[in-house]
């Protein structure tokens, strides 16, 4: 039985050190993604997503409890891997080519690193992610018509005086 989890650990040990190469360009794409962040062209529920994975991260109720080992801190690290893939996902390629390009990334070993984590999402997952830039652009448009976008913007001017 000791046998069996020992041989677990190794080949989970083995799929995290295939993540390494992407973990060493880590700082290459996070100024991808603040490129894409400031772009003007990219829309608004499409930064939507990763202002919410941040608030998730961000805030004390979680998924699944931190007091649970190793557990309790992936749940982090899924959500916000998702919403890269989800915010990625939907953005004109004209855009994210011109990005790469300007900060000398490899549009090829992006895309590999990309289908790489890609592999390790289960599918259903991805098309539930995929779905997310939709209900957020309706939900926008909910606020909209309600005219909860004036409130919000009053209420964040009071904030700014």
């Amino acid at each position: 039985m000791a046998r069996l989890g020992t041989r677990s650990a190794f080949v989970r040990t083995l799929n995290y050190l295939a993540f390494l190469p992407l973990a060493s360009r880590a700082p290459s794409y996070g100024r991808l993604v603040l490129a894409l962040l400031t772009d003007g062209r990219i829309p608004l529920s499409r930064k939507a997503i990763l202002g919410v994975a941040v608030g998730y991260v961000a805030s004390p109720l979680d998924l699944i409890p931190e007091a649970i080992p190793v557990i309790g801190a992936i749940d982090d690290v899924v959500v916000l891997v998702f919403a890269l893939e989800a915010f990625l996902d939907g953005l004109p390629a004209g855009i994210l080519q011109e990005k790469l390009v300007a900060l000398e990334i490899d549009p090829i070993a992006f895309e590999r690193d990309r289908a790489q984590v890609r592999r390790m999402v289960p599918r259903p997952v991805r098309r539930l992610a995929s779905r997310l830039p939709g209900a957020l652009r309706a939900v926008g448009t909910v606020a909209k018509h309600a005219g909860m976008d004036r409130r919000v913007r009053a209420w964040l001017s009071m904030e700014d005086a």
